[in-house]
């Protein structure tokens, strides 16, 4: 597994910028860098699944495997979605993602909430989490400021 690390310094609170970054409209328009009409199913609780998707491609399944509020979510994708919203276990890009740990700190300091996010994953993701990630996080400061 790569560990891949992505930052951005957001000028509000990290009660808005979790807010913003959950909250269903607007996590629909941060997230558009990785897939254009990203969403997710499910409650952003410790323990619980989700499902993140684009209704036209598919999607992941993930659980969340620590949620503290405003503070940090670590997550553990352990399945794929075809378009169809079948869930895949078995197959070489299935297998490939099962695994991948999504983890993002908020850090609140001095009125600016910095993001950190860690991504462990399989090096054919790579390219793509360097090329969506610092988008989407520009995006995510946009809406929060």
């Amino acid at each position: 597994m790569k560990i891949l690390k992505y930052e951005v310094a957001i000028n509000s609170s990290r009660e808005n910028v979790w807010n913003v970054m959950i909250e269903p409209k607007t996590y629909k328009q941060w997230t558009k860098a990785f897939s254009p009409n990203s969403e997710y199913i499910g409650l952003w609780e410790q323990g619980e699944e989700m499902i993140f998707i684009d209704k036209d491609r598919g999607g992941t399944v993930a659980i969340l495997d620590i949620v503290k509020p405003y503070e940090l979510i670590s997550a553990t994708h352990i399945a794929t979605l075809t378009a169809e919203m079948l869930r895949e276990t078995k197959g070489p890009m299935t297998e490939s993602w099962i695994g991948t740990k999504e983890i993002y700190r908020f850090i609140e300091k001095n009125a600016q909430t910095k993001i950190e996010v860690e991504i462990h994953t399989h090096e054919n993701y790579v390219e793509m989490f360097d090329s969506a990630w610092p988008e989407a996080l520009r995006d995510l400061k946009k809406l929060c400021e």
